[in-house]
């Protein structure tokens, strides 16, 4: 257990689930070093809570309605250099893991992990330093000696920021008119992305488009 110094921390917690965010939650402040702990069930809030509030910690699950747990982290340092975000997914893939420390993520923790991992996570966060679960710190080194001299050919180089929130969208059944209203764009902008997602994926249908966002591990529909 590490010692508390300074004022206790805030803490975000973002996650869909609900009996898994509770069961974090109430973990979280048990730790003598956390003040507080707000949550949310998706990543379009965390953004909005993250960039309003300035929590000291974030705990982001990577697949989440709305707005994946890397583009809400992509979102939120991009306003908030300072941000300190721990991933937190079921998934061991590299490419997730590489894409979540990519767009800002100093740590990145399994969803099984023992509770103490978490601590020390916050513990290296706060210190600005990082912090791998054990399980994947091989995977992702791995991962970096493949990617070099490769294309990568993931959802985040395919495709822009606007249009995997698009795609988001419209995995989780959502309309063209709801979408426009949601991204603050025209109905016809959102024809457009549907369109270049459909030419850069090779997707034609929605089936498809839902079997890619599984497939890329940025969503559960």
């Amino acid at each position: 257990m590490m010692m508390t110094t300074g004022k206790p921390l805030s803490v975000l917690l973002a996650d869909d689930h609900r009996m898994l965010r509770e069961g974090i939650r109430a973990l979280l402040v048990q730790l003598p070093e956390v003040g507080s702990v707000a949550d949310v069930s998706n990543g379009r809030d965390a953004v909005q809570v993250a960039i309003k509030d300035a929590p000291d910690i974030i705990v982001m699950d990577v697949a989440m309605p709305d707005l994946n747990g890397i583009d809400a982290t992509r979102q939120i340092c991009a306003h908030r250099s300072d941000a300190k975000v721990i991933g937190l997914s079921m998934h061991s893939d590299s490419h997730l893991i590489l894409e979540m420390l990519k767009a800002g993520a100093s740590a990145y923790l399994l969803k099984d992990c023992a509770f103490d991992e978490m601590s020390s996570a916050i513990h290296a966060v706060q210190r600005g330093r990082r912090y791998l679960s054990p399980e994947i710190t091989n995977t992702v080194v791995g991962a970096f000696m493949e990617m070099r001299g490769t294309d990568d050919l993931s959802l985040f180089s395919l495709l822009s920021a606007r249009e995997r929130e698009v795609l988001h969208l419209l995995v989780e059944a959502k309309g063209t008119t709801e979408i426009a209203a949601t991204l603050c764009i025209s109905v016809k902008t959102v024809e457009s992305h549907r369109q270049q997602i459909s030419r850069k994926t090779g997707c034609h249908s929605l089936v498809d488009l839902v079997k890619f966002a599984l497939r890329e591990g940025i969503t559960h529909v």
